[in-house]
């Protein structure tokens, strides 16, 4: 098996720990993170000054020398699979994939195969570099199993690093539609006084609050205000639907990209989604308001009502901005069709 080695010298006031130290110092092209640092540490693949260490807080001084040996990756035990792919861009680097409504993004308990990963395994074939030492898709970030839309995955250890600090510093521009219970608009004196939100120019409704598990139920995230992570979302009402207007097509931007964090967001509002099972509930609809079959529509939808419309960054290695844009899904569409109707 071949192996790479990367060498270099800590520089001025290191860090107390090795691993922060070699996290600081090692060259940008190696795209090695503080993780994988550890790891290597740990597998006896470090030398500093020519000894072996193992621990990740030992302490090293400036101007020790370290070598870090990398073998080359290794075959992912996940299974590719013949999956079909709507693949929007591919290069030697990424990849952007436009996920369907139902599809798991990697493989966990009660979801071993069928998922984006197993795809993309299949789709690569030998042409992966892999991250973290296994020939695998980098997820630098995951849509919900019933959210549909854009998402971007690295090919290799220095696209996943690249692709991670900028999700880290929340530069990655991230849009998406949704379908939502009533109407967010700045003339409701109802939303005005929802702590954490404000609504700025172009009726754009801002959310802010932290994010953390639910205390009781560990399959949500809940709404906190002290703890937990800062997560903030915009939200503009796109059209309405309804006489009066009961349901609205909204844009949602995320600032900050957290489990959840539209879901939960929009529940905490007032505004939940269209089919959400976890935080939107089912709600009655007047029958006055929209059409029998409309009604019905919104009764049957069978997922949440979301979908990763605009996806845009910085790529990694051409240091070019790419923008990518998905239409909304079909069943979404169809959807709003049945909404548009109007009352016989």
């Amino acid at each position: 098996m071949g192996e790479t080695r990367v060498t270099f010298t800590i520089a001025a006031d290191p860090p107390p720990r090795l691993d922060k130290a070699l996290s600081r110092d090692v060259p940008d092209e190696a795209a090695l993170s503080r993780t994988r640092l550890a790891r290597l540490i740990e597998a006896g693949a470090v030398t500093v000054d020519g000894a072996v260490i193992r621990d990740p807080k030992a302490r090293v001084t400036e101007g020790a020398a370290v070598s870090v040996t990398i073998e080359a990756s290794e075959d992912s035990h996940i299974a590719p699979e013949p999956i079909p792919l709507d693949i929007r861009y591919e290069d030697d680097d990424l990849i952007v994939v436009n996920k369907p409504a139902g599809m798991v993004v990697h493989p966990a308990p009660g979801s071993p195969s069928g998922t984006l990963v197993n795809a993309l395994l299949h789709h690569f074939g030998d042409d992966l570099s892999g991250v973290g030492g296994v020939k695998r898709p980098g997820i630098v970030h995951r849509i919900d199993k019933d959210t549909s839309g854009l998402l971007v995955v690295a090919k290799s250890d220095a696209a996943h690093h690249g692709l991670a600090a900028q999700f880290a510093k929340h530069s990655v521009e991230r849009a998406y539609e949704a379908l939502v219970y009533g109407v967010p608009d700045a003339n409701d004196p109802r939303l005005r006084g929802i702590r954490g939100t404000h609504f700025e120019p172009g009726n754009v409704l801002r959310i802010t609050t932290q994010l953390a598990r639910h205390k009781t139920d560990r399959q949500r995230q809940a709404v906190l205000f002290e703890g937990g992570r800062h997560a903030v979302t915009r939200v503009r009402t796109v059209e309405r639907f309804g006489t009066p207007s009961v349901i609205a097509r909204v844009t949602c931007w995320l600032e900050t990209g957290r489990t959840h964090q539209i879901r939960v967001h929009m529940a905490h509002v007032g505004h939940g989604l269209v089919g959400d099972p976890v935080y939107g509930g089912r709600r009655s609809l007047a029958a006055r308001a929209l059409s029998e079959p409309a009604r019905a529509a919104v009764r049957e939808f069978p997922r949440q009502a979301l979908h990763a419309a605009v996806l845009g960054f910085e790529h990694p290695s051409k240091s070019e901005m790419l923008r990518f844009e998905s239409d909304m899904s079909q069943d979404m569409a169809d959807l709003c069709t049945v909404l548009r109707q109007k009352l016989s």
